[in-house]
């Protein structure tokens, strides 16, 4: 079978077009705020916008047909172009001067990782900021979900793009048609960002701060416009418990945000996925919190920033703040958790591997592959017991089948067989060992903080050059759920059926 070439690269065009025109946005943001930047974002943008019209055009009159291999192809490159592309404000600005800088932080910022390499945010023009947050925006829901929902103008069909896009083990639907599906999701997320910024201004936050937090954290990103991150907001806790909140559903399933607007509140409560989530935070909250409380100095936690409501107050949500930032993948920082204590690294080390839900904008394993691994696992008790029962592992009360078990634990196999060449490569390119395991865990799950070296109020910077470009294609085989990357590796996706 023949790749459909012409619309792999003419859909890499319609790509870099909506790129582009994200980038004209930063460089009215630019604009607004005289940061100097202006005329290097809009000259970014034009550069970016003409390359894919170029593209669009060269292209037209393609078959408009994408089977499953140029599915999987546009996803992974997709997300390489838009990286490349997305380069150009950083270099045309002088704000990140070298190549692979400015690809580490375009591509932590597609893939909604927040690892960065800016020593000083603050420092950075405003346009800079924004368009570093809006790469977190455009990565949170997909850009490949984003093109769904217009390329049936072109008309394209947009199902196997979904079908490799969509993240976590199954693809729930909304509405038959796949288009309609991404529009809603687009809405529900658009909504959230919009809500999250008026709550944060309300708060306190500067408009610019706001705006910026929110679309980091409807993503679960991390990029933050301060140094210190959200600890820079450290006395004013409303602010946190909005980011909180926020968190929480960005790293919970969309769709039962949907299903909460149409009123189907128990369709969210029954959700098996769900109610592990919320028990995860709750329980691990509770222990960090009392650790935190009882061996823990929080004022040093915090240099600089009061304890506004006490030290109880401070401990249960300087917790629930780093539980809930570590376990969506967010990477938000109000503390470093590292310098609690040493139980508590190695908990939120573990932390790294659990990811939000399945249907979310978090990274990770997912909530919903180590449910159906441990169920699996318990049950092979009962099938070494009773070796003639047909026992099949069920999820919401519905049977799972067992291609979908064996996929999933293929998936964790394969997950920690990467984070283990991973922190291999890391440990050879010079690393130490906490510093190495905690970046690859770190990158392979966009988590963003990692340990040793990359600990939370650090960043990447530091990383050789070869080190830096092999955590990027960690956060790319991670954010685009392993297989989708990967398979591109194989050679027999390259040949002819």
């Amino acid at each position: 079978m023949r790749l459909n070439l012409r619309i792999i690269i003419h859909i890499m065009g319609l790509l870099l077009l909506c790129n582009g025109g994200f980038m004209l946005l930063a460089a009215v943001v630019s604009g607004i705020y005289q940061d100097g930047a202006t005329l290097s974002i809009a000259l970014a943008s034009i550069s970016t916008m003409f390359v894919g019209v170029f593209m669009m055009y060269y292209t037209r009159g393609h078959k408009k047909e994408v089977k499953q291999k140029e599915g999987y192809i546009i996803v992974t490159f997709g997300w390489i172009v838009m990286s490349i592309s997305g380069m150009l404000p950083y270099l045309f600005s002088g704000a990140v001067p070298t190549v692979t800088n400015a690809f580490f932080e375009t591509i932590s910022g597609y893939t909604t990782t927040g690892a960065s390499i800016m020593d000083d945010i603050e420092a950075m023009p405003e346009g800079i900021l924004f368009w570093r947050s809006l790469t977190h925006w455009i990565g949170g829901m997909g850009i490949i979900v984003l093109a769904i929902a217009i390329l049936p103008l072109l008309g394209i069909g947009g199902m196997q793009l979904f079908s490799a896009e969509a993240p976590g083990p199954t693809g729930d639907k909304l509405h038959p048609r796949i288009t309609d599906t991404a529009k809603r999701l687009w809405l529900i997320y658009f909504g959230y960002t919009v809500a999250e910024t008026i709550l944060l201004q309300i708060a306190g936050m500067s408009f610019f701060d706001a705006i910026n937090h929110a679309m980091a954290t409807l993503s679960t990103g991390g990029f933050s416009t301060k140094n210190a991150s959200v600890a820079y907001w450290n006395d004013q806790p409303l602010i946190q418990y909005i980011i909180i909140f926020f968190m929480f559903l960005a790293g919970s399933n969309f769709v039962l945000s949907y299903f909460a607007f149409k009123g189907k509140i128990q369709k969210v409560f029954k959700d098996e996925e769900f109610r592990y989530y919320s028990g995860f935070v709750i329980v691990f909250t509770i222990i960090v919190a009392l650790v935190v409380y009882y061996q823990a100095n929080i004022t040093e936690l915090t240099p600089g920033y009061p304890m506004v409501l006490g030290k109880a107050e401070s401990s249960f949500r300087h917790a629930l703040f780093q539980i809930i930032s570590v376990i969506t993948t967010t990477g938000f920082v109000s503390a470093d958790f590292t310098q609690w204590t040493p139980f508590l690294t190695v908990f939120f080390f573990g932390l790294f591997f659990l990811g939000g839900s399945a249907g979310s904008t978090a990274g990770g394993i997912k909530v919903m592959r180590h449910l159906l691994i441990i169920k699996n696992g318990v049950l092979e008790f009962k099938r070494t017991l009773h070796t003639n029962a047909i026992i099949p592992v069920r999820y919401n009360n519905k049977t799972v089948k067992e291609k979908i078990v064996y996929n999933i634990i293929g998936f964790f196999v394969l997950y920690m067989l990467l984070f283990i060449i991973g922190a291999l490569v890391l440990g050879f390119l010079g690393l130490d060992f906490e510093s190495a395991i905690g970046g690859a865990a770190s990158s392979l799950g966009n988590v963003g903080p990692a340990l040793g070296s990359l600990n939370p109020v650090s960043n990447f910077n530091s990383l050789p050059d070869l080190a830096k470009w092999w955590c990027g294609f960690l956060m790319l085989a991670g954010r685009l759920e392993l297989f989708t990357v990967l398979i591109l590796l194989t050679p027999y996706f390259w040949k002819r059926t």
